[in-house]
C-alpha cells in the first residue's frame, strides 16, 4: 500500500517591520491585498487597528507585530504594508504585515517543532529553513486566542451518564502542536471527567499508540490535528491504519481550516471523521460515534 499522505504544504513568506521573516500556510489565507484605509473602532483591544470592508464583508484588522510583542508598525510604513485575510477557527480576520516575499512548497516533514527553550508563550508552531534563513511558522490559533480570549471558551457539553461512562471506558489520545488548541480539546474532556493521553506531535503519538498496544491497551479514539510539523495528521492516520495492532482506532482529524479540501483528504487516508476546530459539541458527538461503534462491535 502506497502512502497518500505525502502532501506538500504551501507557505506564504512575509516580513514584519523589524525585517524578520515568518510563514503562514496558504490554506489558511483567504485573500491578500495591499493596504487600504482602515476605519478605527472605538473601545478596540490593543493591536486591533480597526476594520475594512472586503467584498461586502467587514472584518477586523490586527497589527500582527504589535500583538506578538515587536511593537506597532511605524506610521511611515503603514501605507506600504499588506493585509493578510485569514480564514481560521471559523473567524475571518485581517493581519497587517510589512512585506510579502514569496510562496514556497514544502513538506511537513521539513518543518521542525520550535525549541522547547523558547518557552510556551511564543507565537510559532515550527521552523523551516528557506535559502539558509530560518523561517518561523506563525501560530494563528494562539494569536486569535489572545485577541479573542472568550470566543472559543465554550467547553461545557451536556451528555448523559451512559454516554460519559462509554467514553470513560475508552483509551483516548489527543494530538495537537498548538498549545491553545490542545488546551481547548483537553478542557472539554476534563470538564466531563474523562481521562486521556495527550502529546504535541505525530511522531510521539505513533510511539504512544505502539506502546499502549504492546501493553494490551490499544488507543480506541485518536483525536489529531492535521497541520503539524514532522508527521502530520494525514501521515499519522496512514501509519496507524497500516499497523494491525493500531488500525482499530477511531480516528478524528481536526483542522483550523475552513475548507472541504482537508475533510476530503482526511477521508482518503483513512480517517473516520474530519472536523473544523474548534466546536466542543461536534468533538464530543464524533467521539461518541466512535464509542457507539465499539459497543456495536
Amino acid at each position: 500500500m502506497t502512502s497518500k499522505a505525502q502532501h506538500s504544504q504551501g507557505l506564504l513568506l512575509f516580513r514584519l517591520h523589524n525585517g524578520r521573516q515568518f510563514a503562514l500556510g496558504t490554506l489558511k489565507i483567504k485573500e491578500l491585498f495591499p493596504y487600504k484605509t482602515i476605519t478605527p473602532l472605538i473601545h478596540s483591544e490593543p493591536g486591533v487597528m480597526g476594520a475594512v470592508t472586503i467584498r461586502q464583508q467587514t472584518i477586523p484588522v490586527i497589527d500582527m507585530a504589535q500583538v506578538i510583542g515587536i511593537g506597532a508598525i511605524p506610521q511611515d510604513k503603514i501605507e506600504q504594508s499588506f493585509i493578510l485575510v485569514t480564514d481560521c477557527q471559523r473567524k475571518t480576520v485581517g493581519f497587517l504585515v510589512s512585506g510579502i516575499d514569496q510562496i514556497i512548497e514544502t513538506n511537513w516533514k521539513q518543518i521542525k517543532p520550535p525549541a522547547k527553550a523558547l518557552g510556551k508563550n511564543v507565537y510559532i508552531t515550527g521552523t523551516v529553513n528557506v535559502d539558509n534563513e530560518l523561517v518561523q511558522l506563525m501560530d494563528i490559533e494562539l494569536l486569535l486566542a489572545r485577541m479573542y480570549p472568550d470566543a472559543d471558551n465554550h467547553t461545557h457539553v451536556a451528555i448523559t451518564d451512559l454516554e460519559r461512562e462509554r467514553l470513560k471506558a475508552l483509551n483516548i489520545l489527543v494530538v495537537d502542536d498548538s498549545r491553545i488548541a490542545r488546551k481547548q480539546l483537553t478542557d472539554v474532556l476534563n470538564q466531563l471527567n474523562i481521562s486521556f493521553l495527550v502529546t504535541d506531535n505525530g511522531s510521539n503519538a505513533l510511539d504512544i499508540m505502539k506502546k499502549q498496544a504492546s501493553e494490551g491497551r490499544p488507543i480506541d479514539i485518536l483525536v489529531s490535528d492535521i497541520e503539524m510539523p514532522g508527521l502530520d495528521g494525514y501521515e499519522l492516520t496512514f501509519e496507524v491504519r497500516n499497523v494491525p495492532a493500531l488500525a482499530g482506532a477511531y480516528i478524528i482529524l481536526h483542522t483550523s481550516l475552513s475548507s472541504a479540501i482537508s475533510v476530503s483528504q482526511a477521508k482518503q487516508v483513512g480517517a473516520d471523521e474530519a472536523l473544523e476546530k474548534f466546536d466542543a459539541r461536534e468533538l464530543i458527538a464524533s467521539m461518541l460515534s466512535g464509542a457507539n461503534l465499539r459497543v456495536k462491535n
